[in-house]
């Protein structure tokens, strides 16, 4: 299931119940109207946000969904899968128009650029490959040098760096153009789950991650310093989002503890 809470008075909205095994990854839609979701049914929902209804399920993937994401104008969906693809929909007709055979592990995070153009993504096999959306065309694949089993990805909101996720305690900040990293955030502890990075830029630029000692961290982007440990959960931080306007960050964490937490900083 997937449950819709108000984020700025915690009050809870609705459930959405329709898929046949757990879920992975959720998605917003760029107007907040709708929304998507990843299943171990093998499965991608699209969601009406008002009214709580399945609006399309997209079929074709052979394993488990481990991550969505829509394109900056909603218009085109990315799934990536442990069958090691990443299959991109179109949203309007619910057709697969492209897969990618991405990995030779499972694909566990990607993300669109800021113009819709390319789409990063990351597996367990250490690599973070780009491709292009029209050509469906692998333009760059960056590797570290001890190949750790890249966990999370994303392109930094002005879409000219990358912030991988590896799981050897370490977040890494690359030029993609180049293929050089360029800074190492550590100090966190991830080596087994698929811990969520983040850029906050509302309030300064930092750097945020979830933790396996189940904890917050949130870095100096440019000086890479811990800023700020936030604790409360009592198990592994898996998820973290950073709100686009607002000094707020949200976490979830696992089975011990199972809260979504809201925070509000003033750094």
């Amino acid at each position: 299931t997937v449950k819709l809470w108000n984020a700025y008075n915690g009050k809870y909205d609705k459930t959405l119940e329709g898929h046949g095994g757990g879920l992975s990854d959720v998605t917003w839609s760029s107007d907040s109207r709708y929304l998507a979701t990843g299943s171990d049914d093998k499965t991608v929902r699209i969601w009406d946000r008002d009214s709580g209804r399945t609006l399309k399920i997209l079929r074709g993937h052979t394993n488990y969904v481990f991550c969505v994401c829509y394109n900056p104008k909603s218009t085109l969906l990315a799934s990536g899968s442990f069958d090691e693809t990443v299959r991109i929909w179109d949203v309007q007709t619910g057709k697969c128009i492209r897969t990618l055979p991405a990995h030779s592990d499972p694909v566990v995070a990607l993300n669109f650029n800021r113009d819709g153009s390319m789409i990063v993504t990351c597996s367990y096999d250490g690599l973070i490959r780009i491709w292009d959306i029209t050509t469906g065309q692998c333009l760059k694949t960056i590797v570290n040098d001890n190949n750790p089993a890249v966990s999370f990805v994303k392109f930094s909101p002005n879409s000219k760096y990358i912030l991988a996720a590896t799981q050897d305690n370490t977040l890494r900040l690359w030029n993609y153009h180049t293929g050089k990293c360029l800074k190492m955030y550590k100090g966190h502890l991830n080596e087994n789950y698929c811990c969520f990075g983040a850029f906050s830029v509302t309030g300064g630029k930092w750097i945020v991650s979830g933790s396996e000692d189940h904890c917050i961290y949130l870095w100096n982007l440019q000086n890479k310093e811990i800023v700020q440990k936030l604790q409360g959960h009592t198990d592994v931080v898996l998820c973290v989002d950073c709100h686009p306007l607002k000094n707020i960050i949200a976490s979830g964490s696992l089975n011990k503890d199972k809260s979504v937490k809201i925070w509000k900083y003033d750094c």
